[in-house]
This record gives C-alpha cells, sequence and structure tokens, in this order.
C-alpha cells in the first residue's frame, strides 16, 4: 500500500486501540519482547493507539479490560504462532494480524507442513521423525549429513548437524529437551535464502551468509558478522523460480497476511523447502524488515502494512 493510503487508514482508525501481542511463555520469548517493543514504538510513532501487552493467562481479560479493537500478534512460537491465539481472537471477535488458525497450527508442525509440500510435488529434503527406536545407523547411510529439529520450535532452537550415528541419537536428546516431536533431513549444502510474502506482494529474496555451522541462534539474533545480501544475488530465472516456489509454499497451507518463507539451494542450484515463519521477528537483526526496505518500505510503512494492508 502506498503511504498515503496507509495514512489515510490510520486517521479512520483513531478510535480503535491496538494491543501489540509480545512475550509469552515459548522459547522465544525473548525475540518476540524485542520484536514487540520495535512494532509498538513503530506504531506509536505513526499516530496509532496502541498498546503491548506482556501475554500471560489473563490476556483474554486483559483485551476485554483495556477494550481492544484489533491485535498485532508479535508472539514467535508456541501460544501465539500455532493457532491458540487465532482461535481465541476469533471467538472473541477481535481482527488479528496474520494467517489464521488452520495456516498457523498447520506451519507451527513442520513435519507435516513437509509432508503435504511434498503430497503437491513441491521439492523438500528427505527425512522423518525420530524416536526410540529409529535405526540412528540406517539414517545415516540413507542420508549421509542430517539436520536434526524440533518439530515445533523456531529459531533454530534445539537444532544440530550431525554426521555419525552417536551424534545423531545425542541430537534428538538434546532436540527432545524443546519438544517431544524431532525430526531429522537429509542437510542440503549450498546457499540460504529467505523470501517474505507481504499482502499478496513477494519482497526481494535474502541470501544469509554465516562463519558458523550453520545460520543458528545466535547468527540469527546475536552475532554482528552475519551477512545479508538483499536482493540476492541471482539469475532472473532462479529469482522468478525462487518467488515462485516461496509463494506456492506460502499459499498451500492457507497463510494470509505476511510470513517467510526459508529454503536452501543446492551445489546443483536446485531449491529446496524448509519451513515458514507465520510471525517472523521484527528486532534490528530480523529479515522481514530488511526485505521490505529493499522493496521501498521503512519500518513505520511495514508494521502499518502488516496491520492494516487487508484494508485495501
Amino acid at each position: 500500500m502506498k503511504r498515503a493510503d496507509l495514512e489515510k487508514i490510520v486517521r479512520t482508525s483513531r478510535h480503535e486501540k491496538v494491543a501489540v501481542l509480545m512475550g509469552g511463555r515459548s522459547a522465544e520469548r525473548a525475540i518476540s519482547l524485542l520484536s514487540g517493543d520495535a512494532v509498538l514504538r513503530a506504531l506509536r510513532e505513526r499516530g496509532v493507539n496502541a498498546i503491548g501487552i506482556d501475554v500471560a493467562d489473563d490476556l483474554a481479560v486483559q483485551l476485554r479490560e483495556q477494550s481492544v479493537d484489533r491485535v498485532f500478534n508479535i508472539l514467535h512460537g508456541r501460544g501465539g504462532e500455532d493457532g491458540q491465539l487465532q482461535g481465541m481472537l476469533g471467538m472473541m471477535g477481535i481482527p488479528c494480524t496474520g494467517s489464521g488458525v488452520l495456516a498457523s497450527a498447520l506451519t507451527m508442525d513442520k513435519a507435516r507442513t513437509k509432508q503435504l509440500w511434498s503430497c503437491l510435488g513441491l521439492p523438500v529434503p528427505e527425512g522423518e521423525v525420530l524416536d526410540e527406536n529409529s535405526e540412528w545407523d540406517q539414517l545415516i547411510r540413507d542420508y549421509g549429513e542430517l539436520v536434526v529439529k524440533p518439530v515445533h520450535e523456531g529459531s533454530s532452537i534445539g537444532m544440530s548437524m550431525v554426521d555419525s550415528a552417536p551424534a545423531l541419537r545425542k541430537a534428538w536428546e538434546t532436540a527432545r529437551e524443546f519438544d517431544s516431536l524431532v525430526m531429522a533431513e537429509r542437510r542440503i549444502k549450498g546457499r540460504e535464502f529467505t523470501v517474505t510474502l507481504l499482502q499478496g506482494e513477494v519482497l526481494p529474496a535474502i541470501e544469509l551468509s554465516t562463519d558458523r555451522e550453520f545460520y543458528d541462534y545466535e547468527a540469527k539474533y546475536l552475532a554482528e558478522d552475519t551477512h545479508y545480501i538483499c536482493p540476492a544475488n541471482l539469475a532472473p530465472a532462479q529469482q522468478e523460480r525462487l518467488a515462485t516456489l516461496s509463494r506456492a509454499a506460502f499459499d498451500s497451507v492457507g497463510c494470509e497476511g505476511w510470513g517467510r518463507v526459508d529454503l536452501m539451494q543446492d551445489e546443483e542450484g536446485d531449491f529446496y523447502l524448509l519451513e515458514i515463519n507465520t510471525v517472523p521477528g521484527m528486532t534490528d537483526h530480523s529479515l522481514v524488515p530488511i526485505a521490505a526496505k529493499a522493496a521501498g518500505l521503512d519500518f513505520g510503512d511495514l508494521v502499518l502494512t502488516i496491520l492494516y494492508g487487508s484494508q485495501n
């Protein structure tokens, strides 16, 4: 949306109170608080009547007592990104940013999301869900190096790269500390990309580069030497393929509003889908603001587009 259109919506919506929901109790609480503070400041600077709420068990009571009309959801992880919040707000009749119950619940489950994509013919790394009966040696023989991750966590929490059966079992045990379901998938070696979708538009892709073993929690949020190339340096045909694949992945699971698709490109140039984030980070290290800036949107325009973009 153009800035003039966004400003008009803000003027006509001055009677509304917007709650920025952040924090919560997931493993991504700290990042959610940072994202929420950034979003809240930006909304207030643009004239939105916004309040911040650190989400707790009395959220429904707070929303009623504060007479909240609309929610900007920036709760990362379980409780905010998995359909629970979306269902509650739907029952209360309060509009909320981002995807609805079905898409949120599905994409929070990386294993089932991959199953759906695979059935639709979209490219994903081979793999399976692990348990105590998994054949660790056979998995290494079948796939070589593996990525092990909790099925329902984000921000690379509990994630490991392994190339031996003992390391695989240990990685499974580590990931189980964060989630009862753990998955392993063939490690794709090559270039890593992320693509933001915003109100029906595909924003410029970002290529990620880090000297660490992989793009882990520290590389995402703490390190100062992580490199972000935006727009990504790809040939036009590859750019089109990446955008088309990202849109197909986003639409196939019913996502709405905004989100971010993470992908890898192997050494042969083929792309593979990894996962979707339906409530991406909005910190000073986050990827969506970088893509928006490359598309000509400053941070204020970005948060207003997420909040009000569906009204155009």
